[in-house]
């Protein structure tokens, strides 16, 4: 027998049929808790039996129950389940926010694009970004903030005209060269300053590549899994997705079961999320195909920088001459996130146009912290920090290895393990729910990501991403013991 919770909100579910299962299941729980179908201080229905009562997939419930701990409706209590909490954010003394009628719900959705729509469907963006185990995340406290700040403060004493208006060249001169000459001689990147386009990252990147190299309802290939930010961007901008395996030698092109694409986009040099690295006779097959049928390689260059034991192989980018390539990389990782600056490196032949566009889409700025950046580059502060960065992470990661490799045992260990990264996949058995373990770690304080979530397709391939690089050893044993108490409690090992 259902009870009372559960039939309001099938009935709300019904009423709205429109959209994915598991926002819609968000937004129903949202307003409910706003009505005070639950209220302050009362404890939510458990997981495994709201699932089961509504006749949907537990990872569904556990996947709205953690953004609305993320967006501050509930709170977890350890052993006791999941709590709604005193002060909820609509009511917060900073920031009274009416509550809107279901009238007012309905023309918010209705104003809405497909496009608007079908993005905010599958953004995945998380809102914990630091911390024991956000991968991806370098150590920012780590990075030499007055020494830039130096730099930049010299800058600003006596700005160029051309660094405090509009730029329509790529971005900041300076930068690029110092980009051409730092490239080369750490990735055999061959590109003159002419061919180098300064981005706000890798999302913009991407957006300006889809949005200029391609039309709505092109096929592109990207890898599976991979990382979700990239499919978002190319999904909003209407392109057809076409997502192909990899293995221990990176993505497996497949021109006999796939159509040909407009562009694929593949992390050669350390795969996201899985972690391997390309081989070079894929690498060759690749860039074949891609003359053979004319289309374009997107290389990210994730995380290229960070290889602790041998030296990684040649860009795709210099590894031809002429390759059909555009090289982007970002110095998210390198230096820090909140920078917001990346680059994309092109043929000769689309630097023109690509620059041009880049310039009527997001009218380039920031060119006194991109001379900044410059500078640091070519005083030598870039590959100092770089330096001491490898050690620091490679360190961490051997640390938490070790952790893996003696209290969990060898079958944990990461299935593509090339010493390379910020961030590993702890295997886990086939089939097990790593959402859930994931969510059971959230609640501890512990964060992580679950491999399954990076796949396009469903299959039984399990896993949970674990960043070492932003905390020190001490931190990531306190916060391994608590993801093994998940384990344990989840039954996928014993006590």
């Amino acid at each position: 027998m259902r009870s009372l919770y559960a039939d309001h909100l099938l009935a709300r579910l019904q009423k709205n049929p429109k959209g994915k299962l598991h926002h819609r299941l968000l937004q129903v729980l949202q307003q409910a808790i706003l009505e005070g179908i639950f209220p302050a201080e009362t404890r939510l229905p458990a997981s495994r039996d709201l699932a089961k009562e509504l006749n949907i997939s537990r990872n569904t419930v556990l996947n709205a129950y953690e953004a609305l701990m993320s967006e501050g409706y509930v709170t977890a209590r350890t052993g006791s389940g999941t709590w709604v909490a005193k002060m909820l954010p609509e009511f917060s003394p900073d920031q009274v926010q009416p509550q809107l009628q279901d009238s007012q719900r309905s023309s918010l959705a209705h104003s809405l694009s497909k496009r608007g729509s079908e993005l905010l469907g599958y953004a995945n963006a998380s809102p914990y970004q630091w911390g024991a185990f956000v991968p991806g995340a370098p150590d920012v406290t780590a990075f030499p903030h007055q020494l830039l700040r130096k730099i930049e403060n010299r800058l600003q004493k006596a700005p160029d005209i051309d660094q405090l208006i509009y730029s329509n060249s790529g971005g900041c001169l300076q930068l690029r060269q110092a980009l051409s000459e730092y490239l080369r001689v750490t990735r055999s990147v061959h590109a003159d300053a002419e061919q180098i386009i300064i981005t706000e990252g890798i999302h913009q990147t991407v957006d300006l590549i889809s949005r200029v190299l391609a039309d709505v309802n092109d096929p592109v290939w990207v890898e599976d899994p991979g990382y979700w930010g990239t499919r978002n961007v190319l999904r909003c901008n209407g392109l057809q997705l076409h997502a192909l395996p990899v293995d221990a030698d990176g993505l497996i092109p497949d021109t006999t079961h796939s159509p040909i694409p407009k562009m694929v986009f593949v992390t050669p040099s350390h795969q996201y999320p899985l972690g391997g690295l390309m081989s070079l006779p894929r690498r060759q097959q690749l860039l074949e195909i891609a003359r053979r049928h004319r289309f374009w390689v997107i290389e990210d260059d994730y995380d290229s920088e960070f290889r602790f034991s041998n030296p990684p192989h040649p860009a795709l980018q210099g590894l031809e001459e002429n390759a059909p390539v555009l090289y982007m990389g970002t110095f998210s990782k390198t230096l820090y996130p909140a920078l917001r600056m990346g680059y994309l490196i092109v043929p000769k032949s689309l630097s023109h146009p690509l620059r041009t566009a880049a310039a009527e889409l997001y009218r380039g700025g920031h060119l006194i912290k991109q001379r900044a950046i410059a500078e640091f580059i070519r005083e030598g502060h870039f590959a100092a920090h770089i330096r001491r960065m490898r050690l620091l992470y490679h360190q961490r990661r051997q640390y938490l290895l070790g952790l893996i490799s003696r209290y969990l045992g060898y079958a944990f260990l990461p299935r593509y393990n090339h010493d390379a990264g910020l961030h590993l996949v702890l295997s886990l058995p086939d089939g097990c729910d790593d959402i859930a373990i994931a969510t059971r770690a959230l609640h501890k304080g512990v964060i992580v990501r679950a491999l399954s979530q990076y796949y396009f397709r469903p299959q039984q391939d399990r896993g949970l991403l674990l960043g070492y690089a932003c905390v020190d050893e001490p931190t990531l044993f306190t916060a391994f013991t608590a993801l093994r108490e998940c384990l344990c409690q989840e039954g996928i090992i014993e006590r």
